[in-house]
């Protein structure tokens, strides 16, 4: 009999990107091994910050999606969804997501029980839904922490009220001690987690598909496509664009490079800053940045492997608590990944130990200049050869998600 399992969570598939692509992929995976998967979500809207076609016709309202055969259910809820997010923004984007999940979580409690419920923070206080459900239904609960959520916002001064930040963690712990299973996705935030629970955490780190994404030949003659000459050194950031990431720190570098003419910088992506970053190029009058929409899943990986060197750039602050999603991909392909991340956090200590990328320290256009300047000056076949096989050894989907299938027949048993 299929082992019956309900994600909450509040980004899905088709969203690209970030955690809404981990859980597409994450239910995929299950579907096919099996599992009836129901998941209650919201619409897709990441990172653009708005509803995607076709779905804005019924953000509105709830909708269901079944599967062709039939062993995922979709619930989409409505929730507010700010253009331009900020700290209280989110928090009400949140919250009001909580308030339709809840809605179709109390629908479903009267249908056939679950054997085992997922929720993936953040949002973190979905956490509460599925101590409801455990509660009342008896599944065993499985919280999966991509992101500590409540750290992050009050590290970046999202929220800045003592009492309000006191008040999430008492929720987050209540939470916690509910879970039968908690995971992460970085030792460090594994280490943060177990201070919180006093219990073991189990380590899924985020994955990818190995064969979908991997080096290609010829990466030189790719950049001719993308109207790049063979001799271009590219310097790629593609992902979410959003006003906290400091990626004003590409324009400077941009700036201080502009004599370099072969050196050309590719911003991918979209996000609600997106546009105020490139007015602010074009007041640099810088020729050198070029700006680029998400590329199509089914071009990705070319696209990926046409760059020279691939930027992940993080606050100071994010180092030890965020495992950029981005991160994985590259390594899939072989990219050589310049990396902000200070020392004493995980990542710095992930990439640095396993020589997968270039580290340098966090917010400092200088260091982000003399990594730029290391990775196109020499050859850094090494690099690139160290990435795909960490990738092909640590990161492979399959590998990733038996072991999580694992953890939940235990817990459900």
């Amino acid at each position: 009999m299929p082992k019956r399992l309900l994600l909450i969570g509040g980004n899905f598939a088709p969203e690209l990107t970030g955690i809404g692509k981990y859980n597409g992929e994450m239910i995929g995976w299950l579907a096919n091994n099996g599992y009836d998967c129901t998941v209650i979500t919201s619409f897709p809207h990441y990172p653009q910050w708005k509803v995607q076609s076709p779905y804005e016709k019924n953000r509105y309202w709830f909708t269901k999606e079944v599967s062709e055969n039939n062993n995922v259910i979709v619930y989409r809820c409505p929730q507010y969804i700010p253009s331009r997010p900020s700290g209280k923004k989110r928090l009400l984007m949140d919250f009001s997501f909580a308030m339709s999940a809840s809605v179709k979580l109390l629908q479903l409690l009267f249908t056939r029980s679950m054997d085992v419920v997922v929720v993936v923070a953040p949002p973190f206080h979905l956490g509460l839904l599925a101590t409801l459900y455990k509660k009342l239904r008896g599944a065993r609960f499985l919280y999966h922490i991509q992101d500590l959520q409540i750290e992050a916002a009050r590290d970046l001064k999202m929220i800045s009220s003592s009492f309000l930040i006191r008040s999430l963690f008492r929720m987050e712990r209540y939470i916690l001690r509910h879970a039968d299973i908690v995971s992460s996705i970085s030792d460090g935030m594994m280490k943060k987690v177990a201070e919180k629970t006093g219990r073991s955490i189990s380590f899924f780190p985020n994955w990818v598909d190995v064969t979908l994404f991997h080096p290609l030949a010829g990466r030189e003659q790719i950049k001719t496509e993308y109207g790049f000459a063979v001799t271009d050194k590219v310097v790629l950031y593609a992902g979410a664009i959003g006003e906290k990431q400091g990626l004003e720190a590409i324009l400077y570098v941009a700036e201080m490079m502009q004599e370099q003419v072969h050196v050309k910088f590719l911003i991918c992506g979209a996000g609600p800053y997106r546009e105020q970053l490139r007015q602010h190029a074009v007041g640099l009058q810088l020729s050198n940045v070029h700006f680029r929409d998400p590329e199509p899943f089914e071009r990705f990986n070319r696209f990926l492997n046409m760059a020279d060197v691939h930027l992940v750039i993080q606050k100071a602050s994010a180092g030890d608590l965020v495992m950029p999603s981005k991160l994985t991909t590259i390594l899939a392909v072989g990219g050589l990944a310049l990396v902000t991340a200070n020392k004493d956090t995980s990542l710095h200590t992930l990439v640095k130990d396993n020589n997968i990328g270039i580290v340098i320290a966090a917010e400092d256009p200088n260091a982000l200049k003399e990594g730029i300047c290391m990775a196109i000056g020499k050859k850094q076949e090494h690099i690139a050869g160290n990435a795909r096989q960490y990738a092909l050894n640590y990161l492979s989907i399959d590998k990733i998600m038996s072991r999580l299938d694992q953890v939940i027949f235990t817990a459900s048993t």
